[in-house]
C-alpha cells in the first residue's frame, strides 16, 4: 500500500540583486568636500535633516567621512538646516 505522493514545490523567484552604486566623488575624482557648497551637499542629506547612509547614497567610507564632516560644518554655519522644524520653514521661505 504504498503510494506515491506528489509534492508539488513551489517555484522561487530570482533574487533581486541591485545594481552597485558608484561613489559620486571617486567618479568625479573629488579629493575635498566644500562645505560652502550646499547645493551639493543637499542630495546627501534627507528630507529630515539627517546625514543619508552609505548604502543609499553609494558613497565610500572615505568620502562618506569627509560628507559628514563637511554637513556638520555647513550646519554650525547655518548653511544647511540642523532640524526637522528648520527644513520645512527652509523650503517654504
Amino acid at each position: 500500500m504504498t503510494e506515491a505522493k506528489e509534492t508539488k514545490t513551489k517555484k522561487s523567484k530570482p533574487r533581486y540583486i541591485p545594481k552597485r552604486k558608484v561613489c559620486a566623488f571617486c567618479r568625479d575624482k573629488t579629493e575635498v568636500i566644500d562645505y560652502k557648497e550646499p547645493e551639493k551637499l543637499r542630495p546627501y542629506v534627507a528630507d529630515r535633516g539627517k546625514i543619508a547612509p552609505r548604502r543609499k547614497t553609494g558613497t565610500c567610507a572615505k568620502h562618506q567621512r569627509l560628507l559628514a564632516t563637511a554637513v556638520k560644518r555647513a550646519r554650525h554655519l547655518a548653511l544647511l538646516p540642523h532640524a526637522p522644524g528648520h527644513v520645512r520653514e527652509a523650503e517654504a521661505g
